[in-house]
């Protein structure tokens, strides 16, 4: 599978893509909404962030409690549900009267039940394409997510700036609703990909299974916090700029959607598999002038090139699938979403807490100058190991697990 046209030609991809579409535009609308409105009700910074971020806090429990359902509930019900759960919830925040703290429980139990739709709309990609086509079906999700951002932080800014959040929420309500509207009847019904009952300790058994292996350990960790540092900075967008964050917010998918395209389309295998470090570099580095306090320009045209370096994302997740057996790829895509939403809400909170204390300016600066010594770190460790007497040996038969993949570098 070499072209995008064939992705399109795949049963069920376009149905797939377009609800993964309109969910999209929903959660860019809805959290820019809910941002700026907690932000005009508590004038706090971190209060904003977890709005916003917040939810994904919750979906490290999800993680280790729901995340073996993934490969164990029908896709087609399972989305569809979820779309009609936000589609609820999302209607109640946008009611007036409602209280922060209600507000903040409210998108934490939304993010729990979000923690299982990583899991089941990934692992369901993977089922449709052939292994070869993951990357570019999953390039093309994510240039689609930068062009919904695009799109949805734009209309959610007009809609936020010249009449309500609150209508910004209604909006994103009935595109949830539409979401599962197209999931239930452009979906076909299928048997779940691996046998028995979804359950909390085949959760923490699976979980336990994917991170016993060190090159996959490190694949997670690179997935999980050099990227979750950076959403730190871009949690700080509205309190750094209030009424143009909708601008920056759009720039930085206009980078990402870049980056996709490059990554997906255009580098070779050989070539993108030594860009992963480099990409999380850029990702982080120009967050660091932010400590100059630039004006919205500038800062856009910062916001914009390190998004580019999301593009890592595609190099690890390959890499991922030549680590995992079909039969756990739900499940491993899954881990992979929750943890690295996780770690974004946890970097949101930190980089609240600093700004809190500081500025929003500050508080970027100090979680991209992690990012960028997190991910030199984890290059470093990796290069050490893989100098080791022996670590060919891990690469090859234990990279696995035990999974019963005899051979990880196919």
């Amino acid at each position: 599978m070499r072209t995008y046209s064939d992705l399109f030609r795949t049963p069920e991809f376009t149905p797939l893509f377009l609800a993964s579409a309109l969910r999209s535009a929903a959660q860019t609308m809805s959290g820019l909404a809910l941002g700026t409105l907690v932000y005009e009700a508590t004038d706090s910074p971190l209060l904003s962030a977890l709005s916003m971020f917040g939810p994904s806090l919750a979906q490290v429990l999800g993680a280790t409690t729901l995340l073996s359902a993934a490969d164990r509930l029908r896709p087609r019900a399972t989305l569809t549900g979820i779309a009609l759960a936000f589609a609820a919830g999302t209607a109640f925040l946008a009611l007036p009267g409602v209280p922060v703290w209600g507000v903040l429980v409210l998108v934490f139990g939304l993010g729990l039940i979000a923690s299982l739709g990583g899991g089941v709309t990934w692992g369901l990609l993977n089922e449709l394409l052939t292994r070869d086509g993951y990357l570019l079906g999953r390039s093309v999700f994510n240039m689609m997510h930068g062009i919904t951002q695009i799109l949805g932080f734009a209309t959610g800014g007009l809609l936020v700036a010249a009449l309500s959040p609150r209508l910004g929420l209604v909006v994103a309500a009935a595109l949830y609703l539409v979401t599962a509207v197209v999931s239930r009847f452009g979906l076909s019904r299928r048997e779940p990909r691996a046998a028995g009952r979804p359950s909390v300790a085949e959760t923490w058994r699976t979980n336990a299974l994917l991170w016993s292996s060190g090159p996959r350990r490190r694949v997670y960790l690179l997935l999980w916090i050099p990227n979750g540092l950076v959403v730190g900075c871009e949690s700080l967008f509205v309190p750094y700029a209030p009424s143009h964050a909708g601008l920056l917010f759009a720039f930085g998918a206009f980078g990402m959607f870049v980056g996709d395209v490059t990554v997906g389309r255009f580098l070779p295998p050989r070539v993108r598999a030594r860009l992963g470090v480099p990409f999380l570099l850029l990702l982080a580095t120009p967050y660091l002038f932010f400590v100059l306090h630039p004006g919205t320009a500038v800062a856009a045209a910062c916001v914009a090139v390190a998004s580019v370096g999301f593009g890592a994302s595609l190099i690890q997740q390959e890499r991922l699938m030549e680590l995992t057996p079909d039969e756990l790829s739900g499940h491993a895509l899954g881990l992979h979403s929750s943890g690295m939403v996780t770690l974004q809400g946890v970097s949101a909170t930190l980089a609240g807490t600093v700004a809190q204390l500081t500025s929003a300016a500050t508080g970027m600066t100090v979680m991209a100058a992690a990012s960028v010594a997190v991910t030199l770190a984890l290059s470093a460790t990796g290069k050490r190991e893989e100098r080791r007497p022996g670590d060919r040996r891990d690469t090859e038969d234990g990279a696995v697990g035990g999974l019963g993949v005899a051979n990880v570098d196919r």
